[in-house]
């Protein structure tokens, strides 16, 4: 068995896909209620903020910061799958993809781009013609929050959102 040499270091903040095995599923936003109890069960678990996430049909993009001392996202990305899968009612297989993609965020122009590209992403695979129409993502937290306008992404745009030890 590989073992894959992860990045980790405490509070620390990072990027991340998570797929699923049939790329052209549509069960993540079939059945997105059930991944959201399965996000809040493992969150509770393993403490986390989620500073952006789209849900996408076949995966999803997530941007955390890490709070349990140890920034084990293996568990908790474990933990999110198995609670879907148990509440999907799977037998056999899991749906998932048996490994994730990660990625440290370095700085705040480096968590500026992938809180970009999370928002950004249904409007890249053509699920939606601009970010407002994807209803699966934090960027409607953002316009409610009023960090970000509703129509963001018709032109070039960012959003600062400090890393925890930066001011």
């Amino acid at each position: 068995m590989v073992r894959y040499r992860r990045n980790r270091f405490s509070g620390g903040t990072y990027f991340f896909t998570v797929t699923l095995r049939d790329r052209r599923s549509d069960l993540l936003v079939r059945h997105v209620d059930l991944l959201r109890m399965s996000w809040r069960s493992a969150r509770a678990r393993i403490p986390h903020d989620v500073l952006a996430a789209v849900v996408m049909p076949d995966h999803l993009h997530a941007v955390l910061r890490m709070h349990d001392g140890a920034d084990d996202y293996s568990r908790l990305w474990q933990d999110i799958k198995k609670g879907f899968s148990r509440r999907l009612g799977c037998v056999g297989p899991s749906p998932w993809q048996s490994r994730f993609w990660e990625h440290t965020i370095r700085n705040e122009a480096d968590l500026r781009a992938h809180v970009d590209y999370v928002h950004f992403n249904p409007v890249k695979h053509g699920y939606a013609a601009s970010v407002a129409e994807w209803p699966f993502s934090s960027f409607h937290q953002y316009v409610r929050d009023g960090v970000l306008p509703m129509d963001w992404g018709a032109e070039s745009a960012t959003v600062a959102i400090p890393i925890a030890g930066e001011a």
